[in-house]
């Protein structure tokens, strides 16, 4: 007898929309709607639009300025957070909160690169801001585009959980032998291909021209060194950026909260480097903090990818993974400050070592 599928089975109309639930193609689910995402990027527009009003007059940023905006950029993202605990949850608070801590993390070693450039383009300590603003812009662009292509990759597979943990692993392992080799960060702006290809396509003036990035000379569309120093902070914003989206999607698949945290830990970042300046030094165990907590959030993106594989092996919960990023950064703190104790011991020590006296020409010594 032959089979006959039974077309017109009162399990049909069962089956058919189990059918038509997209398990496997579904991106990654955000919590915020058209409405919250223009109000969030209308917001990030008028304090960068209020940045750029207060840098449109050059000046030197004093410590008590520079740390009124840094407590404002602090507790814009703790309102943030406590709006998102009672409209959404506390999950999304508490990874806003994790990726924010990540993201701030990472950005302090950007401050490291940030003061190198300034110091070997010679920016006048009143454009300094102007230049940061321009950093922080271009970093804001770049974190968007990298964020799209992270969602992309996410919709497409759970493979790209493999491929941003091998990124943030590998990462961590190149910043953690060259701070063991004792490396310290180092800026050759002559190897820059950026900054040599303007210097091919434009002259450039030897003196800055206030906030002025194209100026005439002789007639001629002249660059100013403000414009190479922008140029030389966008490259190294997108070296940035593919080691901090990576680090964030670790904490959350949301691609809004994944904006948010890279967009409040940007904004503070001009008034951080004024605050952070003299005291970033200071941190001499920083590098190795950093590649801990890439090791942690590459380890938890490699475990969440392999879970979905293998449904036995664990994964990191986001409240484990805030608590050893605040362990992490109170440790290196803490033993920063250790070490910077003993060398100030062992200066003070070879100061009081008494130097032997030489006894005037002709004398004898007893």
């Amino acid at each position: 007898m032959p089979f006959v599928l039974p077309l017109a089975s009162p399990l049909a109309p069962m089956a058919e929309p189990a059918l038509a639930q997209p398990v496997a193609l579904t991106g990654p689910q955000s919590v915020a709607s058209p409405l919250l995402w223009a109000v969030t990027i209308l917001g990030l527009v008028l304090l960068l639009a209020l940045d750029f009003a207060l840098t449109h007059r050059p000046h030197e940023v004093s410590m008590r300025e520079a740390v009124a905006w840094s407590a404002f950029y602090l507790v814009l993202p703790l309102a943030f957070g406590a709006y998102l605990w009672f409209s959404f949850g506390s999950g999304q608070s508490v990874e806003f909160l994790t990726g924010y801590l990540v993201e701030k993390s990472l950005s302090v070693d950007n401050l490291f690169v940030f003061i190198l450039l300034l110091s070997t383009f010679a920016v006048p300590p009143a454009l300094a801001q102007r230049v940061l603003l321009y950093g922080i812009v271009g970093a804001l662009v770049l974190r968007g585009v990298f964020i799209a292509l992270g969602a992309a990759m996410l919709q497409a597979g759970t493979w790209a959980f493999l491929v941003f943990g091998a990124v943030l692993l590998v990462t961590a392992a190149r910043l953690l032998r060259d701070t063991v080799a004792g490396r310290e960060h180092e800026v050759d702006i002559t190897q820059m291909r950026s900054v040599r290809l303007l210097r091919r396509l434009m002259p450039v003036t030897r003196e800055y021209h206030g906030t002025r990035m194209v100026v005439r000379v002789a007639g001629r569309r002249t660059l100013t060194p403000l414009a190479l120093a922008v140029v030389a902070v966008f490259a190294t914003d997108i070296v940035f950026a593919v080691d901090s989206v990576p680090a964030v999607y670790g904490i959350t698949e949301d691609p809004f909260l994944v904006f948010a945290t890279n967009a409040f830990a940007l904004l503070g970042l001009r008034a951080l480097y004024f605050v952070l300046q003299a005291a970033l030094t200071k941190l001499a165990h920083l590098d190795f903090g950093l590649a801990m907590i890439l090791l942690l959030i590459g380890g938890k993106l490699v475990l969440h990818w392999a879970h979905d594989v293998w449904p036995w092996v664990p994964e990191i919960p986001t409240l484990l993974s805030l608590a050893g990023v605040v362990l992490i950064l109170l440790t290196v703190t803490l033993t920063s400050l250790w070490a910077n104790r003993r060398a100030d011991a062992r200066r003070a020590d070879g100061d009081r070592t008494p130097r032997a006296e030489v006894s005037p020409p002709g004398e004898r010594s007893a």
